[in-house]
């Protein structure tokens, strides 16, 4: 008796073998191949990546939430509970944290404008990790001036989610860590690193030490804006002193507190490096 068997699924279609340790390889390479499917479509050519905190907010809603807890510690009178006094603290610090969301908008915004003015427009596409905060304020600025913007997003339990001014072509959501730092530096010709915390310094000091020990051969500006919160946070004089890191590893990186200054940098830079060459 001829007993008919019905077909196997192929493996490129099986999802629960896709999924399974055995086929890591195979996801590590379509966060690869994916992106840059993506990129060559759209004519992204290289990119200027913005790093920053996730949990920076706007100046409006950061001023509006330090008048709400004035107004509660003011019905308080002058037994306010210590909780809320660290949260004024807090709300206050974030007043300050929050301008430097503003001047991310803003410079964003100038280098697109800057960057549809050139022969090439798909030069130097605004680049963020996707998400809230700093991240946001990048592509934010680069979608109200008009131009594209790329946000690489990571899948992790907290605080990550696509903000909503990212070009949606060229939106990305990685499992693979290492794979998301693979697409920032790949085409980055620059690098922008607002105030932030862990995620930020992993960034900024991983950049630093593949341009050190060579494993990055381009040229790439390095602006670290907001010499305020930076000083307080690393001392890469105080390295170099020590000897840790050689004196000319200083000129790795330039402090810029104003959009101007940042903006002008990286355009006399950019032009230099790259535009100049060609």
């Amino acid at each position: 008796m001829d007993i008919k068997q019905e077909k196997p699924e192929k493996a490129y279609k099986n999802i629960s073998f896709l999924n399974s340790p055995d086929a890591r390889t195979i996801r590590i390479l379509a966060e690869y191949y994916h992106p840059q499917q993506k990129f060559k479509e759209e004519k992204v050519e290289d990119t200027i990546v913005f790093f920053g905190s996730a949990r920076t907010k706007d100046l409006s809603h950061s001023r509006n939430k330090l008048k709400d807890i004035e107004a509660r510690i003011g019905k308080e009178g002058g037994k306010a509970d210590p909780s809320l006094l660290e949260e004024l603290e807090m709300a206050k610090n974030q007043i300050f944290v929050s301008q430097y969301y503003e001047d991310a908008v803003e410079l964003a915004k100038r280098i697109t404008l800057w960057s549809k003015s050139l022969d090439d427009s798909h030069r130097f596409v605004i680049c963020s990790g996707g998400g809230p905060g700093m991240m946001e304020a990048a592509n934010k600025g680069a979608i109200e001036a008009g131009g594209k913007s790329v946000g690489l997003n990571i899948s992790i339990p907290m605080e990550q989610f696509s903000n909503p001014y990212i070009s949606p072509e060229l939106n990305f959501e990685f499992h693979y860590f290492f794979m998301r730092k693979f697409w920032f530096i790949y085409l980055a010709k620059g690098l922008v690193i607002f105030p932030g915390g862990f995620g930020t310094l992993d960034e900024l000091f991983e950049v630093l030490t593949l341009i050190q020990t060579e494993k990055i051969l381009k040229p790439m500006p390095i602006v670290i804006y907001g010499s305020e919160y930076w000083n307080k946070i690393i001392n890469l004089e105080e390295m170099a002193k020590y000897g840790t890191i050689s004196k000319s590893d200083l000129e790795l990186v330039r402090f810029c507190d104003t959009v101007d200054d940042a903006f002008s940098y990286l355009k006399t830079e950019l032009t230099r490096l790259y535009l100049d060459q060609e």
